[in-house]
């Protein structure tokens, strides 16, 4: 990795343009203390302290691929409620362009609300609906996408399913088609729902329990060999071009048509591995977008997701930090 001029690479950032399609969420935290039990019911009564948002789901990419430098834009579709335009000002704020959204009455906007005392989650309240989109929402969503990519000429665009029913069979197969005619890149963090349908995409990035999950497979050693294999029978049914599949403590693993690698992680203190996959996915799509070097690619992402696990709660990867480890261990 001597060659690489990695501030130059980190100061590109900026010239790219992503697009983020999928599941946004909004993150609620309630933060409060408790004194006593109710006299209601055998359940203690919180006294809120603070309320925090935070923006959740394929949002956690965009805000990633913002805290990168790069020019990010949301395509989805929202609740036309209090929580989207919470969460539309929350893009707003941390420089997400939103001008390809869509609130739409039919939905409502995914929330999650915690809430915490002594820094323990006693509850989680979620809001959603995860059903499909209906074909008027549909039309809607791709018609969007559609001005997004002659109008913004991304270089590429990231599917991020959190199985909240924004991707569906016909959004995936449209938009990869959009894609593909106007030489646009297209990586995917799949889930188990809609696994099979990202046909012919660039890179596929599950992680190795999801890829166990989709396969059908028991796999006790993870080698070369048994990913090499993984990626065989992955290419047969999606017909993609990289496997990049996240093995959570013990790294990463890559493969393309020449070449395979296990990438093993870097010793850190992990503190909370909750949006590391969020992480590796911007990141990875970055450096391919810039570069469109597998090794690359896979080195920095691989150092990426190590240091937000090193991080309590779901965060974005500070760049400076990150290219300060890039130095450090990509010599």
């Amino acid at each position: 990795m001597s060659n690489i001029d990695f501030d130059k690479l980190f100061a590109g950032f900026s010239n790219i343009k992503a697009g983020v399609i999928g599941d946004v969420m909004l993150d609620v935290y309630w933060w409060g203390h408790v004194e006593r039990i109710s006299p209601e019911a055998p359940v203690p009564i919180v006294a809120l302290d603070k309320k925090e948002y935070r923006i959740g789901g394929a949002g956690n990419v965009a805000l990633n691929l913002a805290a990168l430098g790069a020019e990010v834009s949301v395509l989805t579709v929202m609740g036309a409620d209090d929580n989207g335009a919470s969460l539309t000002d929350l893009f707003n704020q941390h420089h997400i362009n939103t001008g390809w959204l869509l609130l739409q009455p039919s939905r409502i906007t995914t929330t999650k609300t915690r809430i915490i005392s002594r820094n323990q989650q006693m509850m989680r309240l979620d809001a959603e609906i995860t059903k499909e989109l209906s074909v008027d929402d549909e039309n809607a969503l791709l018609e969007k996408v559609r001005q997004y990519i002659v109008t913004e000429k991304p270089q590429v665009i990231i599917f991020e399913d959190y199985n909240k029913g924004i991707l569906t069979e016909r959004v995936i197969k449209e938009v990869t088609a959009m894609c593909k005619q106007h030489g646009i890149i297209t990586t995917v963090d799949p889930k188990r729902k809609n696994f099979f349908s990202y046909q012919n995409v660039d890179i596929f990035k599950p992680n190795l329990k999801e890829v166990k999950d989709g396969l059908n497979l028991l796999v006790e050693e993870v080698n070369l060999p048994t990913l090499n294999d993984i990626h065989l029978q992955l290419q047969k049914k999606l017909n993609h071009s990289i496997s990049f599949i996240t093995l959570s403590e013990k790294g990463v693993f890559y493969q393309d048509k020449t070449t395979s690698r296990i990438i093993p992680s870097h010793l850190r203190n992990i503190a909370d591995v909750s949006g590391a996959g969020d992480t590796v996915i911007a990141v990875a799509s970055l450096i391919y977008a810039a570069t469109r070097r597998i090794d690359l690619m896979a080195d920095v992402a691989n150092i990426a997701g190590g240091l937000v696990c090193e991080e309590v709660g779901t965060v974005a990867i500070n760049k400076n930090t990150l290219l300060r480890e890039c130095k450090l261990l990509l010599k």
